[in-house]
């Protein structure tokens, strides 16, 4: 692997995958980002200093741009992780997600399609569309089963929708053209550098500011969390040895209610952050998000056994760690909450004039 271009490089997963790449590989990345309010320039900064990162500022929006970027660079692999990504979000304003996630990676595989067109022999045969999804394009689980890479799709909300449309695309880009498009649809990310629009970035600066802590409905959606570092080796895995046109669900066997995430959040300040009353008490319900899937849960066992990668964090040990670094790292956050996002509550559908 002599050099690959990640999009959305400056977010949370992004430079998670970056950071990987830089320490573990001998690749040049070449980050393409344009830089969106969830996206953060001074992640990137140490990354660049080491010179094997550099940034583009583009919009995969813009598909002259995306052609232009991939014939020049000529990447061994793309990491497609670019993305509106939060559920909230895609419920105010649904336009955004189709034309970023649907349109944006339209663009990106005809214009790796073309590149790889142009390749022959060992270049043509290493090549690698790597395509980062999400397991909310399979719905709502109940009490009992898991997703795998053959649930059927069941997207529930704009986000989930635009991404399980942006899946179908690379699966028919391997499909009709041969292009080399690997999948993948990863449970809940969390860990440092994410944006505290999420929750436990969101609950973990709220509840250091005695603000309080929104829980939806009565907290009982479950979610299987995956520290962000293991999903980066993943990704890195899923690259090398996955098999052409195939799918990999990436999840971290931490399945947690959302009260209990908020929950063992409170405790883990209380104890390293004590304050003068437990900060359980801060816990505020509020009405439920519009189509809340109710479960998600991974079954990674293709992962784990076709290509020998397993999640080296516990839930426990990745949240304490999370919650160290935001502790460590006000320089980071507090300028997001004074000037980009201050905790407000998203995902309220806006009345339709009448």
């Amino acid at each position: 692997m002599r050099k690959v271009i990640v999009t959305g490089g400056a977010g949370f997963i992004g430079s998670a995958l970056v950071r990987h790449l830089v320490s573990e590989t001998t690749a040049d990345i070449v980050v393409i980002d344009r830089l969106s309010y969830a996206a953060s320039r001074a992640t990137l900064i140490p990354l660049e200093a080491t010179g094997r990162a550099r940034l583009i500022v583009e919009d995969i929006r813009n598909a002259a741009a995306m052609t232009a970027i991939i014939a020049q660079e000529r990447p061994d692999h793309v990491f497609h992780l670019a993305a509106e990504t939060h559920v909230d979000r895609s419920i105010s304003g649904p336009a955004d997600f189709l034309e970023t996630n649907v349109t944006g990676t339209f663009n990106l595989l005809q214009a790796a399609r073309a590149y790889w067109n142009a390749l022959s022999g060992a270049e043509r045969a290493a090549f690698r569309f790597v395509h980062v999804s999400t397991d909310e394009v399979y719905g709502s689980l109940g009490a009992e089963g898991q997703f795998n890479e053959a649930t059927p799709y069941d997207p529930s909300s704009p986000y989930s929708a635009s991404k399980a449309a942006s899946d179908h695309f690379a699966k028919a880009w391997h499909r009709t053209y041969g292009l080399p498009v690997i999948i993948s649809n990863c449970s809940n990310n969390y860990g440092p550098y994410q944006f505290p629009e999420k929750l436990i970035p969101l609950v973990t600066l709220n509840a250091l500011d005695g603000k309080p802590l929104p829980v939806f409905g009565k907290g009982d959606n479950v979610r299987d969390w995956l520290m962000v570092d293991d999903h980066a080796r993943a990704l890195v895995r899923i690259a090398a040895a996955g098999r052409l046109g195939e799918t990999y669900v990436v999840g971290g066997r931490n399945e947690r209610t959302n009260l209990q995430v908020v929950e063992t959040i409170c405790d883990v300040l209380d104890r390293l952050v004590p304050a003068p009353a437990p900060r359980r008490g801060l816990i505020t319900f509020v009405p439920d998000r519009p189509g809340h899937d109710f479960r998600y849960a991974i079954d990674a066992a293709r992962l784990e056994t076709e290509l020998g990668w397993k999640a080296k964090e516990t839930f426990e040990t990745g949240l304490e760690k999370t919650i160290r670094w935001y502790l460590d790292n006000q320089d980071w956050w507090q300028p997001l909450r004074r000037h980009v996002y201050a905790g407000e509550r998203l995902g309220l559908e806006e009345p339709t004039a009448t």
